[in-house]
């Protein structure tokens, strides 16, 4: 029975004296929360990360071959556009002629032009050419064209003002074909305009079709890029000038155009979308071409062209 009483007793047997002390939560208290689970984009190891470095590296590369291709010179193929380029002036940086080809009178000019501006005349075989020119159509002639520099809005509405005239401005607003911009550019100069703004993104640029397009009157006439045309049309509304953009449903037609005498910013949307709705917004009037009902549309140069010529139709009877 004492046996008993000693396996049932209530004492429990230990090695250390006293009470057994625990840890009273001391422990858990100092455990630190480790926070929200981070995003998978987030983790190094998870495949949502790697895919997501993987995208960042594409862009990377990509915004680096569209720099590259920006700041790179071009090449005008073929002896039509190359023989007009030369007439018109367009700045180049050498011609390649392809060796053993036929002489017609095209190349003959093409070659007389560019030793009378100071152009280096390059005889390289038809296959360097071809390389060269992507395999484009060629026929043996082709001319290098310099990147554009283009200037800064600002330095649009200056040169404007320093003219002592009402400054008359172009902008484009979702014109992508290069040679739509060429034209644009092209009226603007006839038409007293004194500069051309273009947005940064989804806009054509000075290419070689835009330099043979505008015959030359890129080099005369300054195009800006603007890196928010909205805000840019702002700017110019605060300089004084009024801002007024082409839209077909406007009631306003160009015949009726009052503002054309004073300081003015012209707008020209897309063909297809039009102005782009800030754009419109901003604008201090729409304005639309009278025409015929059977033509639901022009083409942005030649609306451009048209309002153009009625502003200067003002401002020389004003």
């Amino acid at each position: 029975m004492a046996g008993n009483d000693k396996r049932r007793g209530g004492v429990r047997k230990t090695n250390k004296k006293g009470m057994v002390v625990g840890s009273g939560g001391q422990r858990r208290r100092g455990l630190k929360g480790k926070g929200p689970t981070p995003k998978a984009e987030d983790r190094v190891t998870h495949p949502a990360k790697q895919r997501a470095d993987q995208r960042a590296k594409a862009d990377q590369q990509r915004a680096k071959r569209q720099a590259a291709a920006e700041n790179a010179p071009e090449l005008v193929a073929g002896r039509n556009p190359v023989v007009e380029c030369v007439r018109a002036g367009v700045p180049a940086t050498g011609m390649y002629v392809a060796q053993g080809i036929d002489v017609d009178d095209r190349v003959t000019e093409a070659v007389r032009e560019a030793g009378n501006r100071g152009i280096p005349v390059l005889d390289v075989p038809r296959t360097e050419l071809d390389r060269l020119t992507n395999n484009a159509m060629h026929q043996g002639l082709a001319l290098q064209v310099p990147p554009y520099e283009y200037a800064h809005p600002d330095e649009v509405l200056t040169a404007a003002q320093d003219t002592g005239l009402p400054p008359l401005i172009v902008a484009l607003d979702g014109v992508t074909d290069p040679r739509n911009l060429g034209a644009v550019i092209r009226s603007a100069a006839a038409f007293g305009a004194h500069g051309v703004v273009v947005p940064q993104r989804r806009s054509a640029g000075i290419t070689a079709v835009a330099w043979r397009t505008s015959a030359g009157t890129a080099a005369k006439l300054p195009v800006a890029k603007a890196v928010n045309l909205t805000r840019t049309l702002k700017d110019y509304k605060q300089a004084g000038l009024m801002v007024i953009g082409l839209d077909a449903d406007s009631d306003i037609t160009s015949d009726e155009l009052e503002l054309a005498t004073g300081p003015l910013v012209v707008v020209v949307g897309s063909e297809g979308r039009g102005l782009s709705r800030l754009v419109r917004e901003t604008c201090d009037q729409t304005v639309s071409i009278p025409m015929s009902t059977d033509v639901e549309s022009l083409n942005a140069s030649v609306a451009a062209g048209v309002v153009l010529s009625e502003v200067a139709r003002r401002r020389r009877i004003r």
